[in-house]
């Protein structure tokens, strides 16, 4: 009797709360991975497969980062997404530049996160939705007038599937022993690779190297020049796939053997006709 009963209240339950367990990310070097990736060209959502995570780069540095059951994330959130209707579950923000971050997110995003908090001071955010965890680890940034701001960054990491993916921001220096400790192995990081607004080109390259993340996807590049430049530097350690549009599906079992590069081209979230 009890069994049937727990069978029954089973069927009840809603699909999408019963594929919520996150599987746990370990933030460590992977092994035994397989060379393969999909790669995606669609404008509206799509459907993620069990233990994926689907990416597609909207515009500079804002990213959407989809959950099999469902769940959306921004990063660098700056209120526009496209034409396609979208409320967010979470937004991340960081505020060096407008293109950032806004002042008047949608009060129908149930989460929104500022890489920031009182000046200097920075903000510590660990957000559990149980198919996803959502953290921050705090770095510095270069204020008006070429100051410094203490902890005025957030570098984001999206524990999912498996998988540690992180969005570095807006970062202007080097993380330091305990902030990469505190990031732990990134399997999937995207990098502001434009060389001058944030950190510059040759020291990217080396915080990359230390990284030895599986796939690094660049953002906030202004022109092909710095791209290429990019792509230069980089190329004797990672390999580097073109993949012709903005989407990319991840899973752990299938990340590249050797790091890669994945250069997606940005498209902003519109409704097709």
């Amino acid at each position: 009797m009890l069994t049937r009963l727990v069978l029954f209240l089973s069927l009840l339950l809603p699909s999408t709360l019963m594929a919520q367990t996150r599987t746990p990310s370990h933030c460590i070097a992977l092994a035994d991975a397989a060379p393969s990736l999909d790669y995606l060209h669609r404008a509206s959502l799509p459907e993620v497969a069990r233990e994926e995570v689907y990416l597609h780069y909207i515009a500079h540095a804002s990213f959407l980062i989809r959950s099999h059951a469902g769940l959306n994330m921004i990063t660098d959130f700056t209120g526009f997404t496209g034409t396609l209707p979208l409320i967010p579950d979470v937004v991340t923000m960081n505020h060096a530049h407008d293109s950032h971050w806004t002042s008047f997110p949608d009060p129908a995003i149930p989460h929104v996160l500022p890489g920031w908090g009182p000046f200097g001071e920075g903000v510590e955010h660990r957000l559990d939705l149980d198919e996803v965890l959502v953290r921050n680890v705090s770095t510095d940034i270069r204020s008006q007038f070429s100051g410094v701001e203490s902890n005025g960054n957030s570098i984001f990491v999206f524990e999912m599937a498996g998988l540690c993916i992180g969005h570095l921001g807006h970062l202007h220096h080097a993380p330091d022993a305990a902030q990469y400790a505190a990031l732990g192995r990134l399997d999937v990081v995207m990098a502001p690779v434009d060389g001058g607004y944030t950190l510059d080109q040759p020291t990217m390259i080396r915080v990359l190297k230390r990284l030895k993340s599986s796939i690094v996807i660049p953002m906030h590049w202004f022109s092909e020049f710095a791209l290429d430049d990019f792509l230069i530097g980089m190329r004797d350690d990672f390999s580097i796939v073109e993949v012709g549009g903005p989407g990319l599906n991840v899973s752990i079992d299938r990340l590249p053997s050797r790091p890669t590069i994945m250069v997606l081209r940005p498209e902003y979230l519109n409704v097709t006709r």
